[in-house]
């Protein structure tokens, strides 16, 4: 596998660089985050880190061995690249949820013969609502627009979780339509 352009890599390359080795050595991770939203908003977001879940912590060493045969160094809870200055890679604790939601079944992509795991447009836009929601982050209330207006999703999937997720869901939702009808 060809190394990416350091210096300009997107959050995309990087995920299937890293995915791809990880899975070579049969380790299934899954993105979560902001870099799913720099990815399904076509790079109209960017979010400076990618989020990994990896659901065996037993795997951990194993991880660092891999990431440290593609150049990286662990750094504090980071893994970072000297050539990439821009994006940083950090493995959170499984398992992959939104809010309450642990029923996540993410999406997968066939990368050079390796399957990789994304959250898919619908939960993606669901774990920005989860930030919008619990922590009154409208920055992620426009990064869950940012997907709707690029991708295809479930609006009903979403309305649901944002009823079933919170008392506020409702009016989490209707401003979300609202926005995305405008």
């Amino acid at each position: 596998m060809e190394e990416p352009n350091w210096l300009e890599v997107t959050e995309e390359e990087l995920w299937k660089f890293v995915g791809w080795h990880l899975a070579n050595q049969g380790i299934q991770s899954v993105l979560v985050g902001g870099a799913v939203v720099a990815i399904y908003s076509i790079g109209a977001y960017r979010s400076g880190d990618l989020d990994l879940v990896e659901p065996l912590l037993s795997k951990s060493s194993e991880i660092q061995t891999i990431m440290e045969s593609i150049g990286f160094k662990k750094v504090n809870r980071h893994f970072v690249h000297p050539k990439c200055k821009h994006l940083y890679i950090e493995f959170v604790s499984a398992p992959v949820s939104i809010g309450d939601d642990y029923k996540i079944v993410p999406d997968e992509k066939e990368f050079h013969g390796k399957i990789l795991k994304i959250l898919s447009p619908t939960d993606c836009i669901k774990d920005r609502l989860a930030s919008y929601l619990h922590f009154n982050a409208r920055e992620c209330l426009d990064q869950a627009l940012l997907v709707a207006k690029n991708q295809r999703f479930d609006l009903q999937k979403v309305k649901e979780w944002c009823l079933n997720e919170s008392s506020n869901g409702k009016e989490v939702f209707d401003e979300f339509v609202n926005l995305y009808h405008k």
